[in-house]
């Protein structure tokens, strides 16, 4: 599947209310933008396996590797920030 700015268009319109309920901005349907973006992820990630399955160049341990490659660098710069802040911010029996 070649690059679409229309659906990234669509994935950054989705996450939007989730932002906008978290700030307290008045948008009670913040869920919906989670569903929406899931949805849109899920139809990127599955025309990717049945392209591949098709051509017969799909492997299980080639989906997970890509999917970690992805997700792992975000996921750890978020882990790290996340324990430096409780560290600075909150007191100590609160980290235990």
């Amino acid at each position: 599947m070649n690059y679409r700015k229309d659906i990234d268009g669509l994935r950054a319109i989705a996450v939007l209310p989730v932002v906008f309920f978290h700030l307290g901005w008045g948008a009670p349907g913040g869920y919906v933008g989670v569903d929406v973006f899931f949805v849109i992820s899920g139809f990127l990630i599955g025309s990717i396996v049945i392209r591949e399955i098709e051509n017969g160049t799909f492997t299980l341990l080639r989906f997970w590797e890509r999917r970690v490659r992805r997700i792992l660098p975000a996921l750890t710069v978020v882990v790290i920030a996340t324990a430096i802040a409780g560290i600075v911010w909150m007191i100590p029996s609160h980290l235990e």
